[in-house]
């Protein structure tokens, strides 16, 4: 059960709240989005705009014909063209636009707080430094501490299609800037790719004091979930939608309220699931688990936070306003902040609804 209730005339307004003003409720409400690539928020016209600064060809002719290409399959299809417009991404100052750009979005959507991923290896392997990548995402996270009122931290994901050895090369490397981000992930390819596989790098940074989350249950089955629990200890279930394919997952993870960061958009998109309107996560709110919503790669799926939000309970009439102020609830409760930071976002978002 969740350790957050909203109080009894919190309770009363969304009841009352007609199905109409629903929207502007999920638009103005604060929350957090936990999980967000800043590589995937690369709109196709910084894309074009940092590749003719830096002088790098694309294989596309115009932004129009780069972003005709986002009719995705599966993961690998997306991941394919996502890897192709990282390559523009050379400098520092392109890190800083890049996700400053995502912070200007995520502001506009009331995101007060952002846990951000990125792929350091994504980068150090065309030969750009780790230090490039860090300083320019730490540059645009203090920027929009003091500019935008955004809380934001990082989280360095590691690429499961390589090998757990070039994980803990990529961790190692990045201990002289450890203090510039809060944990550690695991993303990229998940089909044939289990958490087992990096089972020794995780232990090692646990050990260094860092949080962890992981993928798990987007593409892959069930089991991964599972590995990721036990063997890489996560502290949250990226993606996730697939443990109700297993009741007694769905018992363990409702019993100890970890966090499944949803993003429907990116399942939409990734054929996860065929609409919208069959995606799952009512049936996930109604078995007590602690999901919530997020964007995923924003600018290749078709929405920042507030469209996920958005067109989800536009295409599911099953989720009403308690939801919403349920599924906002569950983002703080899952961030990487203190109580008490959670206890001013949560009478935040009470002061929303009552004026919804």
């Amino acid at each position: 059960m969740s350790p957050y209730a909203p109080s009894e005339s919190v309770a009363r307004a969304l009841d009352a709240l007609p199905r109409e003003r629903l929207p502007a409720l999920l638009r103005l409400m604060p929350k957090a989005e936990l999980h967000i690539h800043i590589e995937g928020s690369l709109e196709p016209e910084l894309i074009f705009k940092l590749a003719q600064r830096n002088g790098v060809t694309l294989p596309y002719a115009s932004v129009e014909a780069l972003r005709a290409a986002y009719a995705f399959t599966d993961l690998q299809s997306f991941l394919d063209i996502y890897y192709a417009g990282a390559s523009v991404l050379l400098k520092e100052a392109d890190f800083f636009e890049m996700a400053w750009a995502y912070l200007e979005r995520a502001a506009a959507d009331n995101v007060v707080h952002a846990e951000i991923f990125f792929d350091p290896q994504t980068h150090t392997e065309r030969g750009v430094p780790f230090e490039t990548v860090i300083l320019g995402l730490d540059h645009a996270v203090h920027r929009a501490h003091t500019e935008l009122g955004v809380s934001a931290r990082l989280i360095l994901c590691f690429l499961r299609h390589l090998s757990e050895e070039d994980a803990f090369k990529t961790l190692e490397a990045a201990l002289p800037w450890r203090h510039h981000f809060i944990g550690v992930g695991l993303d990229s390819s998940e089909m044939g790719f289990p958490p087992a596989k990096f089972e020794r790098v995780f232990a090692r940074a646990r050990e260094l004091g860092f949080h962890i989350v992981a993928h798990a249950g987007e593409e892959g089955p069930p089991a991964y979930i599972t590995e990721a629990l036990d063997l890489l200890h996560t502290e949250r279930i990226d993606h996730g939608v697939r443990c109700l394919e297993d009741a007694g997952l769905v018992a363990r993870l409702a019993a100890s309220r970890m966090p499944l960061t949803v993003c429907p958009l990116s399942n939409l998109k990734l054929c996860v699931f065929k609409t919208l309107a069959e995606h799952n996560l009512p049936a996930l709110l109604d078995v007590g688990l602690c999901a919530m919503v997020n964007s995923d790669d924003p600018a290749y799926f078709g929405g920042y936070l507030n469209q996920n939000f958005v067109e989800t309970f536009a295409a599911l009439p099953q989720l009403g306003a308690r939801q919403a102020w349920q599924l906002a609830a569950n983002s703080f409760e899952a961030s990487f902040v203190s109580d008490e930071q959670k206890a001013h976002w949560l009478h935040q978002l009470e002061v929303a609804v009552l004026s919804a």
